[in-house]
């Protein structure tokens, strides 16, 4: 299968949606490569930025669905590195 390694930035304005945004993150956690959050308190903001390395129609629902989250927005960058994982 092939696979695309992306980041994704996560903006989340509502803290109230940050447990439904991490259950989500989980189901996906098999191609998360990493994760950072800022706590930005001063705007009221947290910052979330994910690397993945997934097939690409996977990191697109994985994006649809944190974007249709109340007070979140995301966006991935993909980056050239294609690769042929066989499971």
């Amino acid at each position: 299968m092939e696979t695309r390694v992306a980041v994704m930035s996560i903006i989340v304005e509502k803290r109230e949606t940050v447990e439904i945004l991490n259950s989500i993150l989980h189901e996906y956690g098999e191609y998360i490569i990493g994760r950072m959050g800022i706590p930005y308190r001063q705007k009221g903001i947290s910052i979330i930025s994910i690397a993945i390395d997934a097939p690409q129609n996977t990191i697109s629902a994985l994006s649809g669905k944190i974007g249709k989250l109340p007070g979140i927005s995301v966006k991935t960058a993909f980056s050239n590195v294609v690769s042929d994982n066989h499971a």
